[in-house]
């Protein structure tokens, strides 16, 4: 199955009073692996950035002066992430920015959801987790994910470190397969180890007399409680 972490930077907070993308990263997985493949680019918005926006991830109009329009890369960027499975943190932020994008293009392209299905982090950590804290940083404390290199928020990096929260918040097995080579992030399975068939058999240590009497009196407690027999008593039958 084919992933993508995605993650976007803006210049304010809602695209319904004008706001525009200005930057997008995203990171491939395929069968739970980080392939290396990425997705990065900077936007010009044709808009000023808000104050409050360049303190969170600290990208200026200046920067943005010679990068392309979201028209420009539209088509790029649609290609890396057709028909994945899109996985974004509070994922109606950015949705709702990349569809803003997609309706001010000539081309009608529609919505995200008509190329990729999308999973919300957020979400899936508020269920986990709720009451608690679940922005980036809190759910790498809680999953020790080194963050220490993000001092201000940027796409691609946020998007990387998207990934290894995603995968460690969805993690265990990812395949039945014995064979080493599935194991994810291509760690070695061990071998299976072997009885030998001389071996010394195993010392069995049955309960005492007191030990059985306790047995009896916690299965007649259980009994009187729900007023039936209970499975262990009919097991012993």
């Amino acid at each position: 199955m084919r992933q993508i972490v995605l993650d976007t930077e803006t210049t304010g907070l809602e695209p319904s009073d004008g706001h525009r993308i200005i930057e997008i990263g995203c990171v491939e997985l395929a069968d739970r692996r980080i392939t290396g493949n990425t997705y990065h680019q900077y936007i010009q918005p044709e808009r000023e950035i808000d104050a409050g926006a360049m303190e969170v991830h600290g990208i200026t109009n200046e920067f943005l002066l010679d990068k392309p329009r979201f028209a420009d890369i539209a088509d790029e960027f649609l290609e890396f992430i057709r028909g994945a499975e899109l996985i974004i943190h509070n994922a109606p932020f950015d949705v709702g920015f990349i569809n803003h994008e997609f309706s001010l293009l000539q081309q009608r392209i529609g919505t995200l959801d008509k190329y990729c299905s999308i999973i919300d982090t957020l979400a899936m950590a508020r269920r986990q987790h709720p009451g608690q804290r679940n922005n980036l940083d809190a759910l790498c404390r809680r999953h020790e994910i080194d963050n220490s290199q993000r001092e201000l928020h940027g796409a691609l990096l946020d998007a990387e470190i998207l990934a290894d929260v995603y995968l460690a918040m969805t993690g265990g097995q990812a395949s039945l397969s014995l064979d080493s080579r599935s194991e994810p992030h291509g760690e070695q399975g061990q071998a299976i180890r072997r009885l030998p068939p001389d071996r010394p058999r195993l010392r069995v240590i049955g309960a005492s007399e007191e030990e059985l009497r306790a047995h009896r009196t916690r299965l007649d407690a259980i009994e009187k409680a729900c007023n039936g027999t209970s499975v262990w008593r009919r097991l012993e039958e």
